[in-house]
């Protein structure tokens, strides 16, 4: 229950986020705002570290294997990028809804796949169903 709710709060979170940052670039840049949002997630992740005890050793980051899992970063960077440029040409509505099908299929092709060290499940039917009555949705809502 718990991995729901908290689930459903970074959702929010993250809509809220790609119209604060849409807004904030439309008065600087896309790079700007981008590098403000890294920037300013780094200064609590530091502090939020520091408050909460200090698990683990930053040292710890150098010993991280295969070291592409280490691109969280980079990518987290073209998040906020694309996610910008997403709801500035579409809207937050239809930005969100294609995120989230995109998310949803890439995330299914990883556990299907068994990519990235996850651990392999079956492929289903009736998700691939629910995936496709998903995009059905978005088509359905696109339309005006």
């Amino acid at each position: 229950m718990w991995g729901m709710i908290i689930s459903l709060i970074s959702g929010v979170l993250m809509s809220v986020q790609g119209v604060f940052n849409t807004e904030v670039t439309k008065q600087t840049s896309v790079w700007i705002s981008a590098a403000f949002v890294q920037l300013t997630a780094l200064i609590v992740c530091i502090a939020a570290w520091f408050l909460t005890g200090r698990d683990g050793q930053i040292a710890g980051i150098m010993r991280v294997h295969p070291r592409y899992m280490l691109l969280g970063g980079v990518i987290g960077a073209f998040i906020t990028y694309t996610v910008i440029i997403g709801m500035n040409q579409l809207g937050p509505a239809k930005a969100v809804m294609l995120i989230v099908a995109a998310q949803l299929i890439t995330a299914y092709l990883i556990e299907v796949f068994g990519l990235f060290g996850v651990e392999r499940v079956g492929f289903d039917w009736l998700k691939l169903l629910g995936t496709a009555l998903f995009l059905a949705g978005i088509i359905i809502f696109k339309k005006n």
